[in-house]
């Protein structure tokens, strides 16, 4: 629609004005209704025709001759009119009274309703047109389509899989594209295999595999290290066991396999082994395993920078990649060999076998895994925003799986076209324009380790940065039914305990089916690096959020098998996968429409503030006691003040921009745009400036891993406390220093303009 003004002037008092402006479009543009009541009769009839009585010359002419008689009424109709199009333009704006006028906290969820240039819709009515449209049936017709024995990365099955996806999102009239990549992973070998063999006795050619092992052959002694955990490594160094060139035998569990295999690596190991305990995993004695063991995300041959074809860098490789072999066996090999182990005795509370195994324990490992180079296609369609269309959601899920990955990617596939389907027929037909547009993304290879994801975010990090306004991860949603587990950014956390609050599961609200007392303590857990949203907040600092139907004490025990099929997971839900998945689309919809409907984006800022005092108030308590114990390390000249007070300049920043929300003009879309951007900027300047992408991708000093991290501070001090070798107290002060400035940084970028910094440091 075309900008049209339409403006009347009438005389009143001198030098006064009243202006209204309408501003409504259905398109998109600016269409503006504005009248102007200006009263200044000099202006009208010049200064000089004044009498010397003070009446205008023009009255004390005419007097009440007809043609005064028919210019006061003409002039009282007008009136008349003129008010009745003032009346008319209130109510008007009544209506569509900006949101952003209306979002005076940043703490509690607001009941917001769309303004400025989309249409009228009310958040409640969005929520019942969306719970009209997506349904447990139509999820199960989506899962039948979906489902494959077998769709690994870069397979004919996994291109065809990624072309259904791509037409259904073609059929719901969306614009798409699709991402080519060419990666390397590593597969098993192509002739032959894995082998291991345990004192010339005990054989087996393990079909399972981890990708990105080293490669070759060791002999060694068998070391049992329960999970892998650096405490558990610890345990076994404090009682003196020599572990240089050992071969660790570890359980699957507590974290993956990239973690246990550089904790062994740490500890001079030669090679790791890693089976399914019964304890943990009832899945049968012959299952094999299957993973990856690059500490990192991404193809590990392009650390930090896309895998497209026409990308030229010399060889490089991840420093995630480890430097020993790796492998896994089966729950029936390492019954025999646990059995059989000699030397100390297990600590008490290693539950299971008696002993840790002795130089007599020989064990040969061989891995002749091989690297190839493999094309993948990511798959995208859009839904665009009627105002912000260059800011968006992503909601992504994974496509391929090592077998049926039946959990692991055909039900966040299934939701993923569903929930696509769901909000484009929504706009289609019931009128609904999304303020900010929606990305949906089919990856592949996230079984090698969220490798097509990573590498979409790699090649357009510097728009994504600064434009994605959230990821929604749909890998693994369902995978049990009576718990409910979230790993998200603290920004989101506000919006999902309201979501918990709307979305029911049968006749519960979420809230209430799961967390009866306190909802973050029972329902939160932290976002682990295996996680595919966990590049997103991470790496790229875009605030991210996955989640989860949970069985009520463990976890799923099919992921990384063959044996993560319909039938299993039916077994583990009692049946009810359409409808758990029902429920987490539902979840997943009522977030992203929340965050592409209203005008403020609903994160709050204040979460992250709490969450860093809680580490500063850690650091700060650790530092004393260092200072005390150990004062040639730590002198006391070294001050945690600067870093509290970069903790308070946050504080201040975030309040000062509650304090902008309430004094701005926020009918101004424009101005809101600006408030959003610096909501946005929080997550994206917590990842620190001061280390490589190559060498610490996860940069993110608060969630993400290496020795710029927060955590990361909190260990060191630890460890020059116990006097650990690898503690180095420069070191220390050097990370310290770079962590405040992170943030202050994010404070001064929080706070707006370059004259409102705080700079008291």
């Amino acid at each position: 629609m075309s900008s049209q003004v339409l403006r009347a002037q009438f005389t009143c008092e001198p030098h006064t004005y009243t202006r209204f402006n309408l501003t409504q479009n259905m398109e998109g543009d600016n269409s503006q209704v504005e009248m102007k009541l200006s009263s200044d009769m000099d202006e009208e009839v010049g200064e000089n025709h004044h009498t010397s009585n003070g009446k205008p010359y023009m009255v004390q002419k005419l007097g009440r001759t007809p043609k005064v008689l028919c210019f006061i009424v003409s002039a009282a109709l007008l009136i008349v009119f003129i008010g009745l199009l003032i009346g008319y333009i209130a109510v008007g704006k009544k209506q569509v009274a900006p949101v952003c006028a209306s979002a005076v906290s940043l703490t509690e969820p607001l009941v917001l309703h769309e303004t400025g240039t989309a249409p009228l819709m009310d958040w409640d009515d969005v929520k019942t047109l969306f719970a009209q449209k997506l349904t447990a049936a139509k999820l199960q017709n989506a899962l039948s389509e979906f489902s494959q024995v077998s769709h690994r990365a870069g397979s004919p099955e996994d291109e065809s899989l990624g072309n259904k996806v791509l037409q259904r999102f073609k059929g719901y009239g969306m614009n798409t594209w699709t991402d080519e990549h060419f990666i390397k992973v590593q597969d098993p070998p192509t002739s032959g295999s894995n082998r291991v063999v345990f004192k010339n006795t005990l054989e087996e050619f393990p079909k399972g595999f981890l990708s990105y092992s080293n490669t070759g052959s060791v002999t060694g002694d068998v070391l049992y290290a329960h999970y892998g955990l650096e405490e558990d490594f610890r345990k076994l160094r404090n009682r003196n066991i020599n572990m240089n060139g050992r071969v660790m035998l570890v359980r699957a569990g507590k974290i993956n396999f990239a973690e246990k295999v550089a904790n062994a690596a740490k500890m001079n190991a030669s090679a790791v082994l890693i089976y399914p305990d019964p304890t943990d995993y009832s899945i049968g004695d012959k299952t094999e395993l299957y993973g990856h063991v690059h500490m990192g995300s991404g193809d590990p041959y392009t650390p930090g920078f896309p895998s497209f074809n026409h990308t030229q860098f010399p060889p490089v490789e991840s420093s995630g990649l480890p430097r020993i072999l790796a492998q896994t066996i089966t729950q029936d090999m390492a019954t025999k060999i646990l059995r059989q182990l000699e030397g100390q005795r297990m600590p008490d509370e290693w539950e299971g076998y008696s002993k840790l195994g002795n130089e007599r324990d020989i064990i040969t490992v061989e891995v002749k895994n091989v690297l190839a180079e493999k094309k993948i296609h990511n798959v995208f369609g859009v839904i665009k925003g009627f105002v912000d269309s260059d800011r968006y959601v992503v909601i992504g899920a994974q496509r391929d799986a090592w077998g049926p990955g039946f959990a692991a990617s055909t039900v966040g596939t299934a939701v993923l076209v569903e929930l696509a389907r769901s909000i484009a027929d929504m706009v289609k037909n019931d009128g609904f324009k999304p303020r900010r547009s929606i990305v949906f993304a089919s990856w592949s290879a996230g079984e090698y380790g969220s490798v097509g994801a990573t590498e979409w975010l790699e090649g357009y990090l510097s728009s994504l940065s600064t434009k994605a306004v959230s990821y929604i991860n749909l890998d693994g949603i369902v995978t049990g039914q009576k718990g409910f587990k979230v790993a998200a950014s603290p920004l989101l956390h506000t919006l999902i305990q309201k979501t918990l609050e709307e979305v029911k599961n049968k006749d519960l609200t979420l809230l209430n089916q799961f967390a009866k007392s306190n909802w973050e303590s029972n329902i939160l857990e932290p976002m682990e690096p295996d996680n595919a949203a966990y590049s997103f907040l991470a790496f790229s600092g875009i605030s991210s959020i996955s989640f989860r139907f949970s069985t009520e004490n463990s976890g799923y025990k099919f992921f990384g098998t063959l044996q993560d099929t319909s039938d299993n997971l039916n077994i583990a839900t009692s049946s009810q996968v359409p409808q758990l998945a029902e429920t987490a689309g539902r979840f997943a919809g009522h977030i992203a429409l929340r965050l592409v409907h209203d005008h403020l984006l609903q994160m709050d800022v204040m979460k992250y503030y709490k969450v860093i005092r809680s580490h500063v108030a850690k650091i700060n308590g650790k530092v004393r006691e260092v200072q005390r114990i150990k004062p040639e390390l730590l002198p006391k000249a070294l001050t945690v003040k600067w870093l509290i007070s970069a903790t308070g300049s946050y504080s201040r920043a975030a309040h000062n921009l509650l304090t902008d929300i309430q004094n701005s003009d926020l009918e101004d879309i424009e101005m809101c745009r600006l408030i959003n951007d610096r909501i946005m900027t929080v997550e994206r300047n917590l990842l620190s400036h001061y280390v490589s992408p190559r060498e610490s991708p996860f940069r993110h000093i608060l969630v993400g891993s290496g020795p710029h991290t927060l955590k990361a501070l909190l260990k060191h001090l630890d460890d020059l406390k116990y006097d650990n070798p690898d503690a180095d107290a420069d070191l220390f002060r050097n990370q310290f220093a770079l962590a405040t400035w992170t943030v202050q940084g994010c404070a001064n970028s929080l706070a707006g303009d370059i004259w409102s910094l705080d700079n008291e440091i």
